[in-house]
């Protein structure tokens, strides 16, 4: 048995993690993936060469760089029978707060808030697709992830032609007191929605680092999302909602066109 540690820099956060595993999925050699977000390692038992291992982690452009390979003895791995039960809580979570951010965003007329509930559905869907996949075959898994991406990318595009409206025309200030309220609630469930996964992985010490929280690309999100709530208050200007939400759209096409590398 042998154990390849790799360096993840890009892996912010569990639908990250998922992503990885759904492209791994299917390869007969790996024995166990062990994942540690906060150091954004990978560990990966395996048996024979990590040559298609380490072709799959790179393809995903998550900045996958292999650091050590060597041999072990470990072959005893604890399953964790409540992972799917998890990965329904989370789902929930994210795809409860994409319909309050996207309705409130809406309503207070905030691109930031609307964007951010499409990063929420993004990962619903990279969390959809670990629960619905599992089981099933791997053109089922590829069909779902391509449904999963485009239907992202449409919204993100719909999302920057409203923005661009917006910027050019005479559009009201959206409600700042509005985005900040929610982006720090969605700022909690992100937290909760981390600590949940780490938990349910974490072998002896079950707690929550803070360096975890502040390392997710979601959770920086949220506080781009209420600094601009701020500006807009203080600069009497709805450009700072436009800016954050123009970065954000950037973010969920980004995430959709990793989806889309699993239905390849």
């Amino acid at each position: 048995m042998n154990k390849t540690i790799f360096e993840i820099t890009k892996m912010d956060c569990p639908s990250e993690e998922n992503l990885i595993r759904m492209k791994l999925d299917g390869i007969s050699e790996i024995k166990n993936l062990d994942f540690d977000i906060p150091k954004r390692k990978l560990t990966v038992f395996h048996s024979g060469k990590i040559d298609q291992i380490e072709k799959s982690i790179i393809e995903l452009n998550l900045g996958g760089k292999k650091i050590s390979t060597e041999q072990t003895e470990q072959t005893d791995f604890k399953e964790t029978t409540s992972q799917r039960k998890l990965l329904w809580t989370v789902l929930g979570i994210n795809f409860v707060f994409f319909i309050i951010e996207m309705t409130t965003g809406l309503i207070s007329k905030s691109m930031g808030l609307v964007s951010d509930s499409l990063d929420m559905l993004a990962d619903s869907f990279v969390y959809g697709i670990s629960l619905f996949a599992v089981g099933g075959t791997l053109i089922r898994k590829k069909r779902i992830a391509k449904i999963a991406g485009y239907f992202q990318i449409t919204l993100a595009v719909i999302g920057f032609v409203e923005v661009l409206r917006r910027f050019f025309g005479a559009e009201k200030l959206p409600d700042f007191s509005t985005m900040i309220i929610v982006s720090v609630l969605a700022l909690i469930a992100n937290g909760i929605c981390l600590y949940i996964l780490e938990k349910s992985k974490s072998k002896e010490e079950v707690h929550m680092k803070a360096s975890m929280i502040f390392t997710s690309n979601d959770v920086i999100i949220n506080l781009g999302v209420i600094i601009a709530g701020l500006l807009v208050n203080w600069l009497n200007s709805s450009k700072p909602d436009l800016i954050i939400g123009t970065i954000v759209f950037v973010l969920v096409i980004q995430g959709a066109f990793r989806i889309l590398k699993l239905s390849k």
